[in-house]
């Protein structure tokens, strides 16, 4: 699909351009993608570009404003002034208006980005999985004949991208939130190191790992949206491929692959070494300690349940039970615990960085299945909780590790989506974003 950016370069008005994205998002595919239409502020702002652009068509804005007059999406996690954020949930409905926009939507707002709509997402982002009980759950479009999940908790946000309504979409990554959904629905997720973008007016899920960033088509679309979010200029070469140097950890994440994961996995290392790369295939015991520090219930339920204990404890029959059993994994976990987790976990992050430090980079799997049937999970607890582990298993260990890490579309033309992701520790994105380049280079071979 030719992209929004051609297609205005070729003459589209912006106007047209947002009519086209209203008239998809109010399509049959994309029901429960969005919560929200902002329909006559997004046609508003289009026509006044066009208008500006017709009287100086040769403008700088396309410097100051990289994304002037594209679509994009915001999860329902970011504050818009004058509104309620719900988080997916119903029962922050009549909750307090918020007085601003959050960080993240003023910087799409000042790069020209023309906010489309809030897209669905798990109730406050805390699952991998992207099932709404309340508002629906968007259908990945990867499938045409059955319909499948599109992963969590940045659901609506992917599908937005994927059936080419939005240029890109605003998301947040805690354990794998936009690089999951980005590989099940064959899109580009980048999350960054979490100190680049500002959580400010966000609710929050686990704030010593919620990352705000975005889902795109490419890698250049999302250095481009990294540097509009961070307002940070990243210095990105694209890198060439001979002598790169990757470990692919044997430890935890190439556990329990599908068939077809494992042949995509190997299909890439094996493109990746005819290009002169140097794949080292070893074991990385440190990374099974992580789950051993994450007793007894783990960073990312301790905090969240700090959270919204409030909320469970006054309208626990009005929220997703499924969500309500993982924030109560956290309940009950002493100051003492909580404190030997930040401790235990900043040692184990200094050995991991030892252990992946001579290396440009570390490979796996995004996620170690391809998106399972809707139906399969919405009513088996069991095949929920057991998908759901699997699905943040490799995403979260760099949130745990405080690193930046990026998922790439890696399957060919007649397979479901899935991703291969590069990752890195905290401080690396420019390096990790280069090397990102010339990977989905090499990639793009099996998408013919």
């Amino acid at each position: 699909m030719t992209s929004m950016k051609h297609q205005l370069a070729q003459g589209l008005s912006h106007e047209d351009l947002i009519e086209r994205s209203l008239a998809l998002a109010q399509s049959p595919p994309a029901q429960s993608v969005f919560l929200k239409l902002y329909a006559a502020e997004a046609l508003a702002q289009a026509r006044t570009i066009d208008t500006r652009l017709k009287r100086a068509p040769l403008s700088s804005s396309s410097a100051s404003q990289p994304l002037l007059g594209l679509p994009v999406s915001i999860k329902d996690l970011f504050d818009v002034e004058g509104e309620c954020t719900h988080a997916g949930s119903v029962v922050l409905q009549g909750s307090a208006l918020a007085h601003q926009d959050a960080h993240a939507v003023q910087s799409l707002k000042a790069s020209g980005a023309i906010v489309l709509g809030r897209t669905n997402m798990t109730e406050f982002a805390f699952s991998g999985i992207g099932i709404n009980p309340h508002h629906g759950t968007p259908v990945n479009p990867c499938d045409p004949q059955t319909p499948r999940i599109p992963g969590g908790s940045s659901s609506g946000a992917a599908v937005s991208v994927a059936l080419g309504i939005c240029h890109a979409a605003l998301g947040s990554d805690t354990g794998g939130s936009i690089r999951i959904p980005a590989a099940l629905c064959g899109l580009v997720g980048f999350k960054n190191t979490q100190t680049r973008v500002s959580i400010r007016g966000t609710v929050p899920l686990c704030p010593a790992m919620d990352t705000v960033c975005a889902i795109t088509k490419s890698v250049t679309d999302a250095i481009e949206l990294d540097q509009v979010l961070s307002g940070q200029f990243l210095s990105v070469k694209k890198r060439d491929l001979k002598g790169l140097k990757f470990l692919v950890p044997q430890t935890v994440v190439m556990d329990d692959l599908e068939s077809g994961v494992a042949n995509a996995f190997e299909r890439s290392l094996a493109a990746l070494s005819r290009k002169g790369a140097i794949i080292l295939q070893e074991d990385v015991p440190i990374l099974s300690e992580m789950a051993e520090i994450n007793t007894p219930a783990g960073l990312s339920p301790i905090e969240a349940w700090a959270e919204h204990h409030a909320l469970v404890m006054m309208h626990e029959k009005r929220i997703d039970p499924r969500v309500v059993v993982r924030l109560k994994q956290g309940q009950g976990v002493s100051a003492a615990q909580y404190w030997d987790l930040l401790k235990a976990r900043a040692q184990w992050i200094l050995n991991v960085q030892q252990a992946f430090s001579g290396f440009d980079a570390v490979l796996c799997p995004t996620t170690p299945m391809v998106a399972p049937a809707i139906a399969s999970l919405r009513h088996d607890d069991e095949a929920f909780t057991r998908a759901n582990r699997l699905m943040l298993r490799n995403t979260s260990v760099f949130n745990f590790l405080d690193g930046c890490s990026i998922s790439l579309p890696c399957q060919s033309a007649d397979e479901l989506p899935m991703g291969l992701m590069l990752s890195h520790v905290a401080g690396q994105d420019a390096q990790l974003l280069g090397i990102a380049l010339v990977v989905e280079s090499c990639l793009a071979s099996f998408k013919s």
